[in-house]
């Protein structure tokens, strides 16, 4: 679905945008009959229709999940995803609690929306170190709001935009959708779906074997022995991987002690997943990853462009070491375009491509310069995070029945353009605010390695085989690296 051309097109029924998404990723007709999605719109105070993009993403992963079931037991079970919870999953970071008290804070200082020289406003994202201390040395200033405002100041929004990017920072011009609409970027993008499989090479078909059990208590799920290599970080790639455990998958995330990551969002994501450390620097940690390769069934990568490539795992590489693998990549901008190669977050990419604008328009706000209004959710973010685990599952669907070794290609923009064609919802930001105390019911309680955690319950419900996470959020680099006995 592309952009609307006008801004009161209703948004359409969440079954249809499963079913949308369904079709495009080459997945058998019959599973949607097993279905149920319950809710309406508004669940957020926002003009679009985010609670239908949380329960749409959500369900069409779990719903790949039962079709893998299926494939596996010779059983169809039902599948049913509440729009409210879905959408209460969508926030899952902010209505974490550790020991019943705070999670670490999540954003630095000094990020957030600022006005230049020229009236216009950029969006700073300053959450890792080296972003935040580039930011500083570029505008010449200290490390203070204040200071920050002052030095910007100076600027013209989409100048500074340009130089951060050149340096390698994470910054976002704001637009409005019809500026977005003329840049060279959306032109690329445009007509695109939210996500993408392409065989990229040959192996003959990999059914995943059938249960060991014919008993649902035998606890078996859908990808029970399937294994995933996570290679991301901060939230879209993470809960990927943790919907993929949810499933049962053996995920084991992958990251670097030099790398940089934030506090809450490692214990939010880490659930049902194994956590080791490999610096691809080091020949012994590279041949480490190799041989975890071998091993893989999935692997996940939310790093820049290419970055993978360069160090001899990108997705052609893959598929030659290990014909059937079903690579999956994350990107900000897309993998074409002007653009392809430009780093960005959530918060960034609403910025650039018209939603702070539009969102504060709707509230009132003459022509979205007043103050810009984000989503009330990480809504990219987490859709693409479903919709990474939903491609996934489709390719592994696809691979035992077709062959082949799968890419499928995932970005925040495509997914934010997909957000559009949903339509606005009238009166939407008339919702009311979802605190925690209001979502008490949707809550629980799990140990992990960080304390005791009050975390959101999985939104999908399925008859058969119940998502759950087997192991609990651990500290980086606990497990080594290295793949459980299938």
């Amino acid at each position: 679905m592309n952009a609307p051309t006008a801004a009161a097109q209703v948004p359409p029924m969440p079954l249809d945008v499963v079913g949308a998404l369904w079709r495009d990723a080459g997945l058998p007709d019959a599973a949607l009959a097993r279905l149920r999605l319950d809710g309406a719109e508004p669940v957020l105070p926002s003009s679009f229709a985010v609670g239908t993009a949380a329960q749409a993403s959500l369900a069409a992963s779990a719903l790949a999940a039962a079709t893998l079931w299926q494939g596996r037991s010779g059983r169809w079970q039902e599948v049913s995803v509440d729009m409210r919870h879905a959408i209460t999953e969508f926030r899952s970071e902010r209505y974490l609690r550790v020991d019943g008290g705070p999670a670490p804070e999540l954003w630095d200082k000094i990020a957030g929306i600022y006005r230049c020289g020229d009236g216009r406003w950029v969006r700073l994202h300053t959450n890792f170190p080296h972003h935040r201390d580039g930011v500083l040395r570029l505008l010449g200033c200290a490390y203070d709001k204040a200071a920050v405002q002052a030095a910007l100041e100076k600027w013209e929004a989409e100048a500074f935009e340009t130089a951060a990017s050149d340096a390698g920072l994470v910054v976002a011009a704001l637009r409005s959708f019809d500026e977005w609409d003329r840049h060279p970027q959306a032109a690329a993008l445009r007509g695109l779906p939210p996500l993408t499989l392409e065989r990229i090479g040959d192996a003959p078909p990999q059914p995943l074997p059938a249960p060991v059990s014919a008993r649902v208590s035998a606890g078996e799920q859908p990808l029970s022995g399937v294994r995933v290599l996570d290679f991301t970080r901060i939230i879209a790639g993470p809960v990927a991987g943790r919907t993929l455990a949810a499933h049962g998958a053996d995920v084991l995330l992958v990251t670097a002690p030099h790398l940089p990551s934030i506090a809450p969002l490692v214990i939010d994501t880490g659930r049902g997943k194994r956590s080791c450390q490999l610096d691809l620097r080091d020949a012994d940690d590279k041949r480490t990853l190799h041989k975890l390769l071998h091993g893989a069934d999935v692997l996940v990568q939310g790093y820049r462009p290419g970055g993978l490539a360069e160090l001899g795992a990108g997705p052609e590489a893959a598929a030659r070491a290990r014909p059937g693998i079903v690579y999956v990549s994350l990107s900000a901008y897309g993998h074409v375009g002007p653009w392809a190669h430009k780093r960005g977050f959530d918060s960034l990419v609403q910025t650039a491509t018209g939603f702070n604008h539009a969102e504060a328009e709707a509230g009132g706000s003459k022509d979205g310069i007043n103050m810009p209004r984000p989503l009330p959710a990480q809504v990219l973010d987490h859709a693409a995070g479903y919709l990474l685990a939903f491609g996934a599952m489709a390719a592994l669907h696809r691979r035992a029945v077709e062959g082949g070794s799968w890419h499928v290609r995932v970005s925040l923009a495509q997914v934010g353009q997909w957000l559009r064609g949903l339509g606005r919802v009238a009166d939407g930001l008339k919702a009311p605010e979802q605190k925690i105390d209001d979502v008490a019911d949707l809550l629980e309680a799990v140990p992990s390695g960080f304390g005791m955690l009050t975390v959101v319950r999985h939104a999908a419900q399925l008859s058969e085989t119940p998502a759950r996470w087997t192991l609990p959020s651990e500290p980086l680099g606990t497990h080594a690296p290295e793949w459980l006995p299938r």
